[in-house]
This record gives C-alpha cells, structure tokens and sequence, in this order.
C-alpha cells in the first residue's frame, strides 16, 4: 500500500528528551525514488535536509496559551471515521478531531482558494500522493489527512506543534527555518488553534 510505503520511506530513529530537543535531520533518494530520512547518518549518500532547534523558542512555549471557540455540531457524524483512522495510523482520534475542526469545520465540501479540498483541506499533490482519489469523500480524507500527519509526526520526531506547522506550511518551510515553526501569520494562529482544539477534544474523550 503506498501510504505504508511512504511511513517506511519517512521514519526517523529520533531519540525526543525533554523539552523537545531535537536532533539534525539527514536524507537521501535512492535509485528507486525512495527517500530515506535519518538523525544518524551511517552512508555517505545522506545529506543535511534539516537542522533541528535544540530547545523550543518563546513562540513555541507561548503557543498552548490561546484558546478558540469549538465549532457546533459536525464531530459525533465523523467521528466513526475518525476512529478507524487513528487506529490505522496510531494517532489520538482528538488530534484528527482537532485538525478538522481548523481546516474545515466539519464541512466535508469545504474548498480553499489554494485547492485543498474536504475536511482535511487536502492539497491535489497530497491527494494523491495518500491514494486519495475523491477527497470530498469524508472517509477517503480523513484516512489521507491521517496519514500525512502520522508521516509528519514520525519526520519530527512526534513534535506536535513542528508536524502541525508542516500540515500546515509544509515540510519544506519547517525545514527551511531551521525546523521551527515558519513565522508566517497563517501558521502562526493555525498552530495554537489546533492544539487547543486538541486539548479540549482530548479531555472530553
């Protein structure tokens, strides 16, 4: 299944100690088009793709501290949905909840000016790239949406607000910021929407 495939391609033996100390993040494409991401580099082949903050800047610190109002209605129709795909990708059905509720407010028709398209706003190349043939399918997007965000959180070392930013921005302007969170307004206010949608939806589960 090329969802799986891409986990393998991406997963990273990242050692997280407190604080969220991160280590540099290397990578190389092999003759096959796979691409192979590593803290420790044992192949010449490996490049510098990232380097990582070692500690969290006062953005990241301050970030939990907002609140947002929950959207009515829409989580209890999808919320079977939501399950499956936690359970597929080993993610917290309250993180998939929170995510929506940021992108889309549980409306499964929701398009942006960008593309992105469902209730995990999928890009086309996204899309596609989790085998999502019809994102406005509710059940096809969540399972794509899910994906893409168990990827970002393995490339990061299951940082939240850094695999949120990269949902978000992308993994190139993680990346390209020394692997903070990019200082663009729109991920600025997206982050701390959704962790606080998180962390309402987590303690009501």
């Amino acid at each position: 299944m090329l969802t799986r495939l891409l986990r393998m391609c991406l997963a990273l033996v990242l050692a997280v100690p407190a604080g969220h100390a991160l280590a540099d993040i290397y990578r190389y494409v092999d003759e096959n088009g796979t691409t192979h991401f590593t803290n420790m580099p044992d192949d010449p082949r490996f490049k510098l793709y990232m380097k990582t903050q070692k500690a969290p800047s006062p953005v990241t610190q301050t970030l939990e501290q907002r609140s947002y109002p929950l959207p009515r209605g829409g989580r209890d129709k999808y919320h079977g949905h939501v399950v499956a795909a936690a359970k597929t990708y080993s993610l917290e059905p309250a993180l998939i909840h929170a995510v929506i509720t940021a992108e889309s407010a549980y409306n499964p028709l929701a398009r942006s000016p960008k593309g992105a398209k469902g209730l995990m706003q999928l890009m086309p190349g996204t899309a596609q790239r989790y085998g999502v043939k019809n994102p406005l399918d509710p059940k096809q997007n969540i399972l794509g949406g899910a994906a893409y965000l168990r990827d970002l959180l393995t490339m990061f070392g299951d940082d939240i607000q850094l695999a949120l930013a990269a949902y978000n921005a992308g993994e190139g302007a993680v990346a390209k910021h020394g692997g903070r969170i990019p200082p663009y307004r729109e991920t600025l206010e997206y982050v701390p929407k959704v962790l606080s949608y998180y962390k309402r939806y987590k303690s009501s589960m």
